[in-house]
């Protein structure tokens, strides 16, 4: 994660709030929102603008122009904060099953703009590769998965009030405590000793934890988080799993009915 990355999230949050409005409706502040990066620059519902949406992210991270150089782009973790948004908005309005399978069958594998062609993260040619390495992801229940989405945006947050010429980062320390006090909760209940994508995801956020704390050259006011233990899997095991994993759980779009339903 880096600054430019959460002024990213920071553009959505504005035009496309992640609350709902009293008559639980999503809420679009700009009608045309991000028209272009949807089928026939027109975006009819609400599942069409989060694909636009989540696309214009991946677009925005890892597309020529994004913000991560190629130096940069081996560390995809920022994809897992897209998924999260993603879970978060889902759920707003269903928290059942595994809604988030459904959307990436539905809406991003095998579509063509997935497939614009990507350098510098191995193992990936695609934006749909990408996405695909995160797989396992997809299998966590959207109304779990979207419980990171607390410490993930007081974490972008502190990102964003970070101040390059003022590093003792005192602005920062309220949604410090905010993502610590999530955190904590979270690997209460999810660090499970295992490689499990709980764990994955644990391991992300308190990584870029970690790494703005640094940047604040190790302000003592900032709370310390409990770290989650992970197992480290070898480079076969983790093709194979993910193989096993993609086989069972996302190569069925032609023989199993999808559907997503948020109304």
């Amino acid at each position: 994660m880096n600054k430019k990355v959460c002024e990213k999230f920071m553009n959505i949050w504005e035009d496309f709030p992640d609350t709902l409005t009293n008559d639980r409706k999503y809420q679009f502040k700009d009608k045309t929102f991000l028209n272009s990066y949807c089928g026939s620059y027109s975006c009819d519902t609400d599942l069409q603008k989060m694909n636009a949406v989540f696309f214009y992210l991946v677009n925005e991270f890892f597309g020529p122009s994004g913000v991560f150089k190629n130096n940069e782009k081996s560390n995809i973790n920022a994809v897992e904060y897209i998924i999260i948004w993603l879970s978060h908005m889902l759920n707003l309005k269903d928290s059942t099953g595994n809604i988030l399978t459904n959307f990436y069958k539905i809406y991003i594998k095998n579509q063509e703009k997935y497939k614009n062609t990507i350098n510098g993260v191995e193992g990936c040619n695609n934006y749909d590769d990408l996405i695909y390495k995160k797989n396992e992801l997809m299998n966590i229940t959207n109304e779990k998965l979207s419980k990171f989405y607390a410490p993930f945006k007081s974490l972008c947050n502190m990102y964003n009030e970070f101040n390059e010429n003022k590093k003792d980062c005192t602005n920062c320390l309220n949604d410090a405590k905010e993502f610590v006090e999530n955190f904590n909760e979270l690997n209460k209940d999810y660090n499970n000793g295992k490689d499990s994508p709980y764990n994955q995801l644990l391991s992300t956020l308190s990584t870029d934890y970690d790494n703005l704390k640094n940047k604040c050259n190790g302000n003592s006011s900032f709370p310390t988080i409990d770290k989650p233990n992970i197992t480290p899997k070898c480079p076969e095991q983790t093709s194979e799993q993910n193989s096993e994993q993609i086989h069972v759980n996302i190569s069925t779009k032609n023989s199993e009915q999808t559907h997503v339903n948020i109304s």
